[in-house]
């Protein structure tokens, strides 16, 4: 089956990033764009093509999920390249127990929409956009790529809740995410030379507007700081990460906050904005962190919270051999990175300073232990080579 182009399309909780591809070997990028804020005020949209800068398509007027995806698969069918396109991949928050991409049928539909429940913040936007394709394309395969299939290798001892055994069987259990970022970040770490991809132990740190880390041991996942849902873990830039429990009863007790209420401020109003008060961007907080107290604690959590976590998983590994930064402020934040491993000489981690100052992709010192890293990760890469594979695989089946 030919498949040039191909589309990619990449749905999170508020924002829609697409990338049409032809079918080279690495796909090549042609065409990309995003939706942001979708939700909320200032909906915007912005595109490019390989050869020319990113351009500002303007501000969407409705910002609700199914209006950005009219708007969305209105603009595609506006394109020429969108005419030949054969397949579509999705990224897909939440997979349960599968381990590999799969086309989607009715039944798949039907399964994302009963586990809805599981990811709140994600599954709908992303399932809107997959009828959204199959009402107005029928024709086009489409192909689910789950963010939770990374972490299927995760052993029992990590995927387990301490909460009563019954639950387990209805699906409550550790997942983890960001796996399509990290399927990726491995493939580049093995594409590197770096022998810890497939025999050694890493640390992937994607940190970003939604943060999280994995510990690999031997290129299969062992452990992730996400849980049952994504807003478990670190400190984010709205999500508060990991909570005490007795927190929900408290609330609820002192200022009858609903389970709902309590969603909300734990996905949105948390983290970095909730602790500073000033903004979700750690680049504003680092502005300010000179002169307002509250931003300066705001920078101060995330760097510790994810200091912790590299311990946590570096001694879950025992010891580690390469750590590697990725995500928006991972990959360009040399400050919050050098914050972040201050401290860590115990575990072999040390930084050349002029490295980490220009982003180099290799930012650990001459002789250090462990090789620290800066991968920029292309979930709608993964994507479009999740795609050529599942196609692949189902033609060969066919013969």
């Amino acid at each position: 089956m030919e498949l040039t182009p191909l589309l990619a399309i990449n749905g999170g909780s508020s924002s829609i990033r697409f990338a049409f591809y032809d079918q080279r070997d690495p796909p090549r990028r042609l065409l990309d764009g995003k939706v942001d804020r979708i939700g909320l005020s200032g909906t915007n949209f912005s595109f490019r093509d390989s050869t020319e800068p990113s351009r500002d398509g303007g501000i969407i007027p409705s910002a609700d999920q199914r209006s950005a995806v009219s708007f969305i698969l209105d603009w595609f069918e506006t394109q020429p390249i969108f005419a030949s396109i054969k397949a579509v991949g999705h990224r897909v928050v939440h997979g349960m127990m599968r381990s590999v991409p799969e086309i989607v049928t009715p039944e798949l539909l039907d399964e994302l929409r009963r586990i809805t429940p599981f990811a709140p913040e994600h599954l709908p936007l992303e399932i809107e956009l997959i009828e959204g394709f199959g009402q107005r394309h029928p024709a086009v395969t489409q192909v689910a790529c789950f963010d939770t299939a990374f972490h299927r290798t995760m052993p029992r001892v990590a995927a387990v809740l301490p909460i009563p055994r019954r639950y387990e069987a209805a699906g409550v259990r550790r997942y983890g995410f960001h796996g399509l970022s990290y399927e990726f970040l491995m493939e580049e770490l093995a594409r590197l030379g770096d022998p810890a991809a497939t025999n050694g132990r890493v640390i992937l740190a994607h940190l970003g507007n939604g943060a999280s880390m994995a510990a690999v041991r031997d290129g299969k996942s062992i452990d992730t700081s996400m849980g049952f849902t994504p807003t478990a873990g670190l400190v984010m830039s709205t999500r508060s990460g990991d909570l005490d429990p007795g927190l929900i009863s408290y609330l609820s007790r002192t200022e009858q906050m609903s389970a709902t209420q309590f969603q909300e401020m734990v996905n949105h109003a948390s983290g970095l904005l909730g602790v500073s008060e000033i903004s979700s961007d750690l680049r504003d907080l680092l502005a300010r962190e000179a002169d307002d107290v509250r931003a300066a604690e705001a920078v101060a959590l995330f760097c510790y919270q994810a200091k912790k976590w590299i311990g946590s998983f570096s001694a879950a590994l025992g010891g580690l051999d390469t750590l590697v930064f990725a995500g928006g402020i991972g990959e360009n934040a040399p400050i919050v990175r050098r914050r972040i491993c201050d401290g860590l000489g115990f575990l072999g981690i040390e930084l050349n300073e002029e490295r980490n100052t220009k982003n180099a992709p290799l930012l650990s010192a001459e002789g250090g232990r462990v090789a620290v890293r800066v991968i920029r990760t292309d979930e709608e890469l993964l994507i479009a080579r999740s795609v050529l594979s599942v196609i692949g695989r189902e033609a060969q089946g066919k013969n």
